[in-house]
């Protein structure tokens, strides 16, 4: 069964242990191992059930109610599943269980919990590097950028060859001639790297601290390097993304009038390409008690390719015949399924902003399924929008970030995209572009809330001061009030960026004012 799982053949390995349960029917552990095989296939009432039958039979590994609690999350039992860790957390301290606890509470972003686990852990166990490298994680999120610092400072004290804590505390804030880790960083590239990853990492950190410094030409060098070595080690290919684009349009050529959708007006959507201020914008519109920010959420396209397979009675559907099944759904029950799959994520009866970016892929699904629902596309500066995205080494997904044809490449797509959108969806997006916000941040901040039918405040242009968590990309920079020195920081590279320009040219893009 194990062999299965390292395979990814996971029907071999539910066959595997549904056999290994008939034979062990009193062996905890063979349920311990039905429940995971049950979540990796979705069926979370047959995971719930085999976790239960776990601790039935008398495990005593913390594991299994762990496994208990991550299926009554997700099937939108949160308050059970807390009470459960809550349980578990209260037993006698443990380093690794308080550790997984955090763990858990950070994939459910409650970051106050996980910070007190983690927390608890460092206590009982200061001499492990990943306890500290994971408060100083949490600590980030919550906005207490100097004690994270000093908490990676300790894990690098304790384990100073990881590299994704070097990387992590240089963004945790601005360089100074004082006060910097380039020794230390160009030390280690100087030294080699024990793997593609820490040189990923320690390339991306000398980028940002030399930028910091002013040292332009050295920084895009290291940063140049980086995205090569990522982008070595990722399967994509950009035409796939390009053609899906046109597969898209090719979809939907008609407005969404006519179509009966569910009526709730709950979501708010902020879409567009990343780092384009979005986080931004999400915090001001959060200053409203009656708006909750959900974060980014997965679930309309998981909702989308779920009514498909269901439509479709198979789950493996190549891409184009997705996109055109999609437009002959059932859209009422679509936008019912969006909104039951985010309960998790959102408080009752408020309005949530659900921040994915490349939600803009699904306006014309949105406007059909969700017609009360608003959209608003965040935009900046083509080549502004591409160099941050170049300089960010992305956890997952935006493959076409480490390339800058590639970056070019999909670049377009969007803009052609959201064009076709702006005609099919007349009133139905909001646009708001970062520069204007920044510099006129009261009018642009009016002229959006008035958009989504909500009571501006000047509190919303305090968002810096705010306590809630940022787990994004931003996350150090949200922190700060309204600044300007983002604007042209891309011009510092314009020389570099050359192949970012002429792609963007050719794929119709303007980028000149």
């Amino acid at each position: 069964m194990l062999r299965a799982l390292r395979a990814g053949d996971v029907q071999a390995a539910d066959s595997a242990v549904q056999a290994l349960t008939r034979a062990r029917p009193q062996d905890p552990r063979s349920w311990s191992l039905d429940s995971d095989v049950a979540t990796l296939r979705g069926e979370l009432p047959r995971a719930l059930a085999s976790a239960e039958r776990a601790c039935s039979l008398g495990s005593t590994d913390f594991r299994d109610v762990i496994r208990r609690a991550r299926a009554l999350h997700a099937l939108h039992r949160p308050e059970a599943a807390h009470e459960l860790l809550d349980t578990l957390a209260a037993r006698p301290p443990h380093a690794a269980v308080l550790a997984a606890v955090g763990d858990l509470q950070v994939e459910w972003r409650d970051y106050p919990r996980a910070h007190d686990a983690y927390d608890r852990a460092v206590q009982l166990q200061p001499r492990n590097p990943r306890h500290w490298f994971n408060r100083a994680a949490v600590r980030r999120y919550l906005g207490r950028l100097i004690d994270a610092e000093a908490d990676y400072d300790q894990a690098l004290a304790l384990e100073p060859r990881d590299a994704e804590a070097q990387l992590n505390r240089s963004q945790l804030r601005t360089q100074t001639q004082s006060q910097n880790h380039l020794a230390e960083l160009t030390r280690w590239a100087e030294q080699g790297f024990d793997t593609w990853q820490s040189e990923v990492a320690i390339r991306y950190a000398l980028a940002k601290e030399l930028e910091d410094l002013g040292n332009f030409a050295q920084s895009f060098l290291q940063l140049a390097r980086g995205a090569s070595v990522r982008r070595q080690h990722l399967r994509y290919d950009v035409r796939v993304d390009v053609a899906t684009a046109d597969h898209i349009i090719q979809a939907f050529p008609g407005t969404a009038s006519g179509t009966r959708g569910c009526e709730s007006a709950a979501p708010i959507f902020i879409v567009g390409m990343p780092r384009t201020g979005s986080t931004l914008i999400e915090r001001m519109l959060a200053s409203d008690e009656a708006v909750h920010s959900a974060g980014e959420l997965t679930d309309f396209g998981l909702a989308v390719v779920s009514a498909v397979q269901q439509s479709l009675g198979r789950r493996n559907i190549a891409r184009q015949e997705l996109v055109a099944a999609s437009a002959r759904l059932d859209f009422a029950a679509l936008g019912s399924d969006y909104l039951e799959r985010t309960r998790p994520w959102r408080a009752d009866g408020a309005q949530f902003i659900d921040k994915l970016p490349i939600n803009y892929l699904y306006c014309g699904l949105i406007a059909r399924a969700l017609p009360r629902a608003r959209i608003v596309h965040v935009t900046r500066h083509p080549l502004a929008t591409g160099y941050a995205i170049f300089k960010t080494l992305f956890n997952q997904g935006y493959p076409f970030s480490y390339d800058l044809e590639e970056l070019g490449a999909y670049y377009g797509s969007y803009y052609r995209l959201m064009q076709h959108w702006r005609e099919r969806l007349p009133g139905v997006i909001h646009e708001i572009a970062y520069e204007r916000l920044i510099e006129d941040p009261e009018g642009e901040s009016r002229r959006l809330f008035g958009a989504l039918g909500l009571t501006w405040s000047p509190r919303c242009l305090e968002f810096h001061r705010s306590s809630d968590a940022v787990a994004t990309a931003s996350a150090v920079q949200v922190r700060r009030p309204l600044y300007r020195s983002s604007l042209d920081q891309w011009r510092h590279y314009e020389a570099q960026l050359a192949p970012l320009r002429a792609r963007l040219l050719a794929e119709g893009v303007p980028v000149d004012p």
